[in-house]
């Protein structure tokens, strides 16, 4: 069974926390639901993809899923990841605000993505001038 200090080291090691933000001043045509998306998620091998279900299990929300990798170097792996904005509020940022992190860049992006969510709660992402403040600020994280 998962335990606190257990989930700490591993989300240290093998967790992100990330907001993918569509680049105001991208010519690309990017086809995303929507323009600011965050997400927390750790990655391992299939031979530990069991901890990743017992993840889910401890916080209750989220969704495991395949994820191939054509990068060369890289191999298949399991995802354990939260996308729901609630879950994330309500059960993932509490979580990581009481059992702090280790790492000193891990501590970072997390600080860094709770200020995301909290401008996407405002609704900030939805101006042209708040998605570029969001953009700027995501820029910072590891």
């Amino acid at each position: 069974m998962l335990n606190t200090n257990y989930i700490i080291g591993l989300v240290d090691g093998e967790g992100s926390f990330t907001v993918y933000i569509k680049d105001p001043d991208s010519k690309k045509n990017i086809k995303r639901r929507v323009k600011a998306e965050p997400r927390f998620y750790l990655k391992l091998v299939e031979k530990d993809k069991s901890i990743l279900h017992e993840l889910k299990r401890f916080f209750k929300c989220g969704n495991v899923y395949f994820q191939k990798d054509k990068r060369r170097n890289h191999q298949d792996c399991y995802r354990y990841e939260v996308a729901n904005r609630n879950d994330l509020e309500n059960v993932i940022i509490p979580f990581f605000k009481r059992y702090k992190l280790k790492l000193t860049s891990k501590r970072k992006d997390f600080k860094i993505f709770c200020e995301i969510m909290k401008r996407i709660k405002n609704k900030e992402h939805l101006t042209d001038l708040g998605l570029r403040n969001l953009y700027q600020i995501k820029q910072k994280m590891h």
